[in-house]
């Protein structure tokens, strides 16, 4: 195919930054009403923006509006890459025996039968979520089926993944002698080398967002003509228990219900139009027909728990009640008003928005509370640390961290770390050198084997059930001495309302991915707060 030149003109057909056909064009009723007949289906973002098209319909586009429409570069390349395919894989049996699957590691190990099953069921697919809880050893087994891809084709494998998980991903890949290519989530490239690549994505829940530029960029690769395979590996594949979540990952594996955007939110999403200051705006964050979704995805989602694969030692959650003094209680309603203040302060200067008040207070409320637990966290960690017990806690937030190793010292592990010190402090925790390991979710819940630890504590917990999933699995993982205690603090209502919502999404998340039927018990939020409210006021009352 002849490349067209880069056109200046305003009618053109282009790739858009998530590998989508563009289509922009001066606005006419007869052209619109022409693309609106296309198939499959196209959204139309603006007049600035124009039509975005699936990129199974970019031929379609051509044959009828090339001779008006020129096509830029970039398309024009995919287009004849389209045309030109790669060779066919070997047949799965053949895959699966140059894995080598009984063959010991070079550094001893030996795959364990879970992770041999997910080496067979990854390399029966081009495009695979692998949501296996934490611990299951997903970096092995995307691994082991990756070499096996090497072994019998000209592929290369490119990884993506968080910046301190990339030491762990090249030293598992030296243990099976596989050369990777390592890009972090910030640094996605734009295009993918003419041989074949295998694209093995960590932490994919990064990319649940899906007008942000990562997921973007992640798309755009997922989309590539030259794409052997992708496959996504995370332990939360729906961490705020919302399908519009799960979405980019379906559209990155190509999943069929992932191919018309719109059709998707309006079954699963409750996407509905909304008037909102005058416009007309559509509204996709909702959650509706999840055991349906959870039986259509299930194919290429493969969900597997630690508890029935391992039968690791049980993990039990404890909560502490946090009771303020009068004095301490007037500490707290006036550290409460100052940020009230100072906020509606900022909105009469224009400086905020006047309609997040709540979630600002909500916030403020949140770091305040984790500051006036720390004198009975401070007891319960000592305790344990006296009786010889290796501890890790986490927080939203670095202040009441800074705080408690000031008291109690350990190891810190925090975003204002580099990289490689945050693994020397993972390091001295695990090797026993220190007993007590400070970290906020953002960074301490992700990646790291922290299985030392028989008690984690939670200073407060996250927004989603995700996060503070992975923040306890962390420890509780294959190698563990003992079953895991799980300490959660709690002082006041907006603790309260925070455990409801997390039990409420993880409710959601259960109906999707669970192996049996749960019933969704629906709550608003204004109800949930209520009686948050009223619970935390019989409190005081007795």
């Amino acid at each position: 195919m002849k490349l067209t030149p880069k056109s200046s003109s305003s009618c053109y057909l282009g790739l858009t930054a998530a590998g989508l056909v563009k289509v922009v064009f001066p606005f006419d009723a007869v052209t619109q009403a022409q693309l609106r007949k296309v198939r499959p289906r196209g959204i139309w973002r603006g007049t600035r923006q124009g039509w975005e098209f699936p990129l199974v319909a970019a031929q379609h586009l051509q044959r009828q509006f090339g001779s008006r429409f020129l096509v830029q570069d970039d398309l024009a390349q995919w287009l004849s890459w389209f045309e030109q395919p790669l060779p066919p894989m070997p047949p799965h049996r053949d895959l699966v025996g140059y894995a080598d699957l009984e063959v010991v590691l070079s550094d001893g190990r030996r795959p364990l039968p879970h992770q041999r099953s997910g080496v067979r069921w990854l390399l029966a697919r081009r495009g695979a979520v692998l949501a296996d809880e934490m611990g299951l050893g997903k970096t092995l087994t995307s691994l082991l089926a990756a070499r096996a891809m090497v072994r019998c084709a000209d592929v290369r494998v490119m990884v993506v993944a968080p910046v301190g998980l990339h030491d762990h991903w090249r030293m598992e890949a030296a243990s099976l002698d596989l050369p990777v290519c390592i890009h972090s989530w910030a640094r996605l490239p734009r295009e993918l080398p003419a041989a074949g690549t295998l694209l093995v994505v960590d932490e994919a829940h990064f990319g649940q967002s899906i007008k942000s530029r990562r997921t973007q960029a992640l798309l755009r690769l997922a989309r590539h003509p030259r794409l052997r395979a992708i496959w996504l590996l995370t332990g939360t594949p729906m961490k705020n228990g919302r399908p519009d979540q799960l979405y980019p990952l379906l559209a990155a594996i190509d999943h069929p219900l992932a191919r018309d955007q719109r059709q998707f939110e309006e079954r699963f999403c409750q996407g509905h139009w909304r008037d909102q200051g005058g416009h007309r705006r559509w509204h996709s964050r909702g959650a509706s027909d999840l055991d349906a979704l959870g039986k259509l995805t299930r194919p290429l989602v493969l969900h597997r728990r630690k508890q029935t694969l391992l039968g690791l030692p049980p993990k039990r959650r404890q909560e502490h009640r946090v009771v303020l003094t009068e004095p301490e209680s007037r500490g707290f309603d006036h550290r409460l008003a100052l940020v009230t203040d100072d906020y509606r302060h900022r909105v009469q200067q224009g400086l905020v928005r006047s309609d997040a008040e709540s979630l600002a207070v909500l916030t403020a409320l949140r770091q305040i509370a984790a500051e006036f637990k720390l004198p009975a966290v401070e007891t319960v960690v000592a305790a344990l640390l006296a009786e010889g017990q290796a501890v890790v806690l986490f927080s939203s937030f670095v202040g009441p961290l800074l705080l408690l190793q000031q008291r109690l010292g350990g190891e810190l592990l925090t975003g204002r770390q580099r990289p490689g010190q945050r693994q020397e402090a993972v390091n001295r925790f695990q090797s026993g050198i220190s007993s007590l390991l400070l970290a906020t979710y953002a960074v301490g819940g992700l990646g790291y084997t922290l299985h030392r630890a028989r008690h984690v504590v939670l200073l407060e917990r996250h927004w989603t059930p995700g996060d503070v999933d992975q923040a306890e699995d962390r420890c509780h993982r294959l190698g563990m001495d003992g079953g895991l205690t799980s300490h959660w603090f709690q002082l006041g209502f907006a603790d309260q309302l925070v455990d409801a919502l997390i039990a409420s999404k993880a409710e959601r998340i259960e109906v999707l991915l669970g192996s049996r039927r749960v019933g969704l018990k629906r709550q608003p939020l204004p109800v949930m707060l209520r009686c948050c409210m009223q619970e935390s006021l019989r409190t005081v009352s007795s």
